[in-house]
C-alpha cells in the first residue's frame, strides 16, 4: 500500500482524481440545482455519465443552465480522462521499456538465476523450457546486455555485472538455484577468477541455494570447492572425455547427447523413491520400475544434490529419502 501511495503522488495521480472527483460532485449538485426532478445522487451519476462520454440517456438537462453545465462537463471530462489514460499508458509503456533493459528489481521466489548471457546460456535456456519440471518456472538473467534477450514473461532480465546490487535485484535470498557461467570476454584465467569470486558472493548472501558453476580451467576447481559451490562442471574436461570415450566406443557421443537433450529421445534425470519401493534392494527396485514405468534405473542419490552412487550392489537397500537416477522417454514431474 506503501508503494502505491508514493507511485500516486510521484506521477500526480492524487492531484488529477481529486480534479475529477471535486467536478463530478460540484457539477452533480449544479445539476440538481438547476433541474427539477433530479435528487444529488442522480445529479452525480449524471455527471459520470457526462464526464466520461459514455451518454446513456436517463437523465437530461432541459434547462439553459443545465445544458451550459452539460458542454463545459464534456469539455472538462475529454481533457481529463485523455491525460489520465495518457499518465497511465505512458507508465505502462515506462514499465514495460525499464523491464526489457534490465533495470526493474524482482520480488519472486524459488525461482532460478542465469548469470551470464552466451550461446551457451541461451542453450541452457532453451534446455529448462524444454524440461516439464521448469518449463514455466521463473528465471532471472543477470547479464550486461542491452535488453532482455528473449520475449518470454518467466524470463526477468536485471542489466548489470554479477555483484551484490544485482543479485539482491534477483532477489538472490529467494532463490532456488543459481547457475555461473564464465564470461567469454576475458581470457580463460580471468574468467575462472571472475566465476570463483561470483561463487563467493553468492553463498556469502544465500548459503542455501544451489549454486552449480562452469569452469575452463580444472585447476580452479578447488577455488570453487572453497567457496563452497555445489556442482562444478569443467567444460573443456567433460569435452575431453567425450570426445575420448567416442574415439574409442564409436556413438557414444549421441547417446551422451540424447540423455542430456529435453528436446528429443530418453532423459536422464532423478525422481523420489515411491512410496512403494522405499526399503526394497537395488534389484528389486530396477526391476520393478522397469515393468512398471519402462524406467532404467542406473544410480541412487542420498536426497536430492546428495552424495551419488553409480551402479550400486544389486542388495543395495533404497530408503525413502532416496532418489533415483534415471533414463526414461518423459520426466516424472
Amino acid at each position: 500500500m506503501k508503494k502505491i501511495i508514493r507511485f500516486m503522488q510521484r506521477e500526480n495521480l492524487f492531484n488529477l482524481l481529486l480534479a475529477i472527483l471535486t467536478i463530478v460532485l460540484v457539477s452533480g449538485v449544479l445539476i440538481s440545482f438547476f433541474e427539477e426532478g433530479i435528487s444529488l445522487g442522480g445529479g452525480v451519476w449524471w455527471s459520470l455519465v457526462t464526464l466520461t462520454t459514455v451518454g446513456y440517456g436517463d437523465i437530461s438537462p432541459a434547462t439553459t443552465g443545465g445544458r451550459i453545465l452539460a458542454v463545459i462537463i464534456m469539455f472538462f471530462g475529454i481533457g481529463l480522462l485523455g491525460t489520465l489514460s495518457a499518465t497511465l499508458a505512458a507508465l505502462l509503456i515506462s514499465k514495460r521499456i525499464k523491464e526489457n533493459k534490465g533495470m526493474c528489481a524482482t520480488e519472486i521466489e524459488n525461482h532460478i538465476i542465469l548469470c551470464e548471457w552466451n550461446h551457451r546460456s541461451e542453450a541452457i535456456y532453451t534446455e529448462l523450457r524444454g524440461d516439464p519440471k521448469t518449463a514455466e518456472s521463473p528465471i532471472v538473467l543477470i547479464a550486461e546486455i542491452q535488453e532482455k534477450p528473449v520475449d518470454d514473461p518467466e524470463l526477468i532480465f536485471i542489466h548489470g555485472a554479477v555483484c551484490e546490487a544485482t543479485l539482491e535485484k534477483a532477489n538472490l535470498a529467494k532463490a532456488h538455484t543459481v547457475i555461473i557461467l564464465g564470461d567469454d570476454n576475458l581470457d580463460a584465467m580471468a574468467r575462472d577468477a571472475k566465476v570463483v569470486l561470483s561463487t563467493l558472493t553468492i553463498e556469502s548472501m544465500n548459503n542455501d541455494a544451489y549454486t552449480v558453476v562452469e569452469l575452463v580451467d580444472k585447476k580452479n576447481e578447488i577455488h570453487c570447492q572453497r567457496a563452497n559451490a555445489d556442482e562444478i562442471i569443467v567444460g573443456s574436461e567433460l569435452g575431453s572425455h567425450l570426445v575420448a570415450t567416442a574415439a574409442v566406443d564409436h556413438g557414444i557421443s549421441r547417446i551422451i547427447s540424447e540423455l542430456l537433450s529435453n528436446s528429443y529421445g530418453n532423459e536422464l534425470f532423478s525422481m523420489q523413491v515411491p512410496a512403494t519401493l522405499a526399503g526394497k534392494s537395488f534389484l528389486d527396485v530396477m526391476v520393478a520400475m522397469k515393468k512398471e514405468e519402462q524406467t532404467t534405473v542406473i544410480g541412487i542419490q542420498k536426497g536430492q544434490g546428495g552424495e551419488l552412487f553409480t551402479n550400486p550392489e544389486i542388495d543395495y537397500t533404497v530408503l525413502s529419502g532416496d532418489y533415483l537416477v534415471v533414463i526414461s522417454k518423459e520426466r516424472q514431474v
